[in-house]
């Protein structure tokens, strides 16, 4: 047997073993820790045994003829090898030293929510929550420098209450100088039930918290006031309720909002602080172009909220005339693009809401309640024109609303 063949029959075993693995995915949650294990083993086994074996076998293959039909072996080898990385149950990344994001597979981008063409070519560690990603950042820098593999609990941004065991492998990319880091997540740790308060060896659960329960009752306003406002709208007047649900959230839920009216994507609105300095911020948003906002243009094709805290992608919503990112300059701490689409029907339009200086960033029940909003507000740009009834006055149609101090329309 021949190493070719020895090396194609060890690939078609791993190819097996991938597959009785995802298979596996539907293990009760207790008892996926064995699979963690056995996958974990066989991404090892994939970086240490068959990658340089594959690279061994390149390398041995000499003339012309044979280094042709090499290249067309290597070609498909190569094709194998990146359809086992998108098809592994486990959600994996690779990522450089710096955390920047070069492949996705499937299962990282349903557990990030994020597409891997949007995640290339930017920092893993921004979907994380800003506790974690220093420690994430020093752990690839380690194990890139090749100081072994690695593992630590991070969070999502999307979700912080979920822990994620993140397992960091080095991995030698074949004509590349410097190393890259196959990172592995496993949701569903095991953790102990916060907040529930065990009284007579049963477990109660926890007293209201005065706090939450006030921030409860703002987000019931603000959805009251919102539904209000787009009831008040004229119907067929997509631009109109954009501008109505940028006034409601404009200073009561976010120092900034952006509306953008999709097909094509436009400009519509502009809410920020008063002030000159704030007015000719709002003047250059005004004048932006929403296809140069990643974020933007991101959730109006994909239709997938962004939450961020402390964002650290400054160019996440692209540059002003002189070149200054738009984060930087407006101070942005926290962040929100939603897009306002049903479960069917294309993505009517996108709006972003930014709190700056020391305002609480958004928390994700701020978020779902947004996302609540973003479907009424849908709701309403998809209501159709009043068909006027012949014989009958021109009753007044309900105005647009009045520009709100701090508010500018495109």
């Amino acid at each position: 047997m021949t190493q070719m063949d020895e090396f194609g029959g060890d690939l078609a075993d791993f190819v097996r073993r991938v597959g009785e693995l995802r298979s596996a995915r539907a293990l009760p949650a207790q008892e996926q820790q064995t699979v963690l294990d056995a996958a974990l083993f066989e991404l090892e086994h994939a970086a240490e045994n068959l990658w340089p074996r594959y690279e061994q076998l390149a390398a041995a293959v000499t003339g012309s003829a044979a280094t042709a039909g090499a290249e067309g072996g290597d070609r498909q080898e190569t094709r194998l090898l990146k359809a086992l990385f998108q098809r592994m149950p486990l959600p994996v990344v690779l990522v450089d030293r710096e955390t920047v994001v070069r492949r996705m597979n499937f299962a990282a981008t349903r557990l990030t929510n994020v597409r891997a063409g949007y995640a290339t070519g930017r920092p893993l560690a921004a979907l994380l929550t800003p506790g974690d990603r220093a420690a994430f950042r020093s752990q690839a820098a380690a194990v890139a420098r090749g100081e072994g593999d690695r593992s630590l609990t991070v969070r999502l941004q999307q979700r912080p209450g979920e822990p994620l065991l993140a397992t960091l492998s080095a991995l030698r990319p074949p004509d590349e100088p410097h190393p890259a880091v196959l990172v592995a997540f496993q949701a569903g740790l095991s953790r102990t039930a916060r907040g529930a308060v065990a009284v007579g060896g049963e477990r109660r659960p926890p007293l209201p918290d005065l706090t939450g329960t006030t921030r409860h009752a703002e987000l019931m306003d603000l959805l009251d006031a919102m539904t209000t406002a787009l009831l008040g709208t004229e119907g067929g007047d997509r631009g109109g309720v954009l501008v109505a649900a940028s006034h409601v959230l404009h200073g009561r839920f976010a120092d900034w909002v952006v509306a953008d009216l999709s097909g094509p994507l436009g400009r519509t609105a502009v809410c920020g602080p008063e002030g000159a300095d704030a007015a000719a911020l709002r003047d250059a948003l005004l004048a932006q172009d929403p296809e140069s906002c990643p974020l933007v243009a991101e959730a109006a094709r994909g239709g997938s909220a962004s939450l961020q805290v402390r964002p650290e992608d400054t160019e996440g919503f692209g540059r002003d005339e002189a070149g200054a990112a738009i984060l930087v300059r407006a101070e942005v701490t926290s962040l929100l693009c939603v897009p306002l689409t049903l479960p069917s029907g294309p993505v009517q339009g996108v709006l972003t809401l930014f709190r700056t200086g020391a305002r609480r960033a958004f928390s994700m029940a701020e978020a779902q309640a947004m996302d609540v909003m973003s479907r009424h507000a849908a709701l309403a740009m998809r209501r159709p024109a009043a068909v006027p009834v012949p014989g009958q006055g021109g009753s007044a149609d309900p105005a647009s609303p009045d520009p709100a101090a701090g508010c500018s329309t495109g």
